[in-house]
This record gives structure tokens, sequence and C-alpha cells, in this order.
């Protein structure tokens, strides 16, 4: 095999539960191949480039391996190589997410019945 549809290799690769997911997240826009959004039936092979978004994290990533079957995670690890950069730019930002956490000031108790309604009524006041 030497090519193979993206969201069948994100899949493969444990970047995502669900083709679907894999699929939605094409389409969102969350997923680059040397830095273009691509579509869903788009085909890679060994060596293209990847960029994948999931929450608050972004990888780079390069394509070692084709595989479309999901099997363990020690293996799907084996499809791909992400690069020194992009380890670095995430663990540097989980650290200023871990430091900024401090930040906010934690309520001290729960809402009462009164101090929900008036959230919810603040929260749908503007639609």
């Amino acid at each position: 095999m030497d090519r193979l549809r993206i969201d069948k290799w994100l899949w493969a690769a444990r970047f995502f539960r669900t083709r679907s997911l894999a699929k939605a997240a094409i389409e969102g826009g969350k997923v680059h191949l040397d830095g273009q959004r691509v579509k869903v039936s788009r085909e890679i092979s060994v060596g293209d480039h990847i960029r994948v978004r999931q929450g608050w994290d972004e990888r780079d990533i390069v394509v070692e391996g084709l595989s479309d079957q999901r099997r363990g995670a020690p293996e799907a690890q084996t499809l791909y190589r992400e690069t020194d950069e992009s380890i670095a730019r995430r663990e540097q930002s989980a650290q200023a997410r871990k430091l900024a956490g401090g930040m906010t000031e934690r309520p001290h108790r729960r809402p009462d019945k009164r101090e929900r309604r008036q959230i919810h009524r603040f929260r749908d006041w503007d639609s």
C-alpha cells in the first residue's frame, strides 16, 4: 500500500476514536497537509507532513507508515513521528496553561438555587 485516505489513516493512527470524528475534524479545518487544508478523501503517502489540531494542542507529524486497520497504541505510534519543534511547542503551551490556571479564583462554594437562576438569566440574556 503506497497511498491511503487521510481520514482512515488518522483513525488508524489513533488521533481520533472514529472515522466520523476524523472526518469532522478535517472538514472543520483542523487538519492540514503540507500547509494546505485537505478534503476527507485526500490520499497521503509516507513522508507527508500533517498538522493536526486537537483541543489546545497542535501537532506537526511526519507520516512514517500507512495502515488502514486500527490496532494497538504501540503499533499506531510507529505510523508517525512528531517533530521536535511540535513537542517543544506543546510542552511550552501546556506549562503556560498550568501556570495560568492558578490565576483564576475558584468559588468557595456551589451556587444556591437563587444564584443559579441569576446565572441562567445572565447567560440567556443575549439570546
